[in-house]
C-alpha cells in the first residue's frame, strides 16, 4: 500500500498537483470515483494528488448530523485508493470566517493543474466563494453527482437517511462496493 502524507491546512507546498476537493465524509462510492479519476490525471501528467478535505465535514459542523466516518476511517479509505497527499482543514468557527479570497491562496501553494470539485461546491466566509471563483484562476473540473445502479445519486446525506430507516445492507453496498 502507498503512503499517505497527511497535512494540515495551509502546510502543504507542492511544485505542481491535482487537487481533489470535498467533504468525502463517508468516502462512498460517488466520492471514490472522483477520487479515482484525480489519481488517474496525476499518474498521466506524473504529478501528485492531493485530497483537501475538512474534519469534521461542513454539514456536520453546521446541521449537527451524524458523521459517516472519523477523520482517521476517511484517511485510512482515501489511502486505500492511492492518493499521495490528504490536506485536512479543521472546519471551525475560525476556519469558516476565512475569505474566498485566503482559500484560494492558500490552493495557490498547490499549485493545482487542476482542481476537481463537486457541482454544488461552494466555500468562504457565508459560502460566498463557488466554482466561478476558481475558475478565474485555476483549471477546474466539476464532477456531476454519480449514481447507483439503482439511477439515485449517492451522497452522504442519502446514506444518512438510509440509516435512520435501517436500509443498512443498501448502505453497505454504497459505502464499500
Amino acid at each position: 500500500m502507498k503512503i499517505v502524507h497527511i497535512h494540515q491546512a495551509e502546510t502543504l507546498s507542492l511544485n505542481a498537483s491535482i487537487v481533489a476537493i470535498g467533504a468525502f465524509d463517508g468516502v462512498h462510492l460517488g466520492h471514490q470515483a472522483v477520487i479515482r479519476k484525480m489519481i488517474e490525471k496525476s499518474l498521466l501528467l506524473k504529478i501528485p494528488s492531493v485530497v483537501y478535505t475538512f474534519d469534521p465535514p461542513p454539514r456536520v459542523y453546521f446541521n449537527n448530523t451524524k458523521q459517516l466516518t472519523s477523520i482517521k476511517e476517511k484517511i485510512e479509505k482515501i489511502s486505500l485508493l492511492g492518493v499521495d497527499h490528504v490536506v485536512v482543514a479543521r472546519f471551525d468557527y475560525h476556519y469558516l470566517n476565512r475569505s474566498v479570497d485566503q482559500f484560494i491562496n492558500e490552493l495557490f501553494a498547490l499549485n493545482p493543474k487542476e482542481i476537481i470539485v463537486g457541482d454544488d461546491f461552494r466555500f468562504g466566509k457565508g459560502r460566498n466563494g463557488g466554482i466561478e471563483d476558481l475558475k478565474r484562476v485555476f483549471q477546474v473540473k466539476v464532477i456531476e453527482k454519480i449514481c447507483c445502479e439503482k439511477g439515485r445519486v449517492i451522497s452522504s446525506t442519502r446514506i444518512r437517511e438510509m440509516l435512520l430507516n435501517g436500509e443498512n445492507e443498501e448502505v453497505e453496498a454504497l459505502l464499500n462496493g
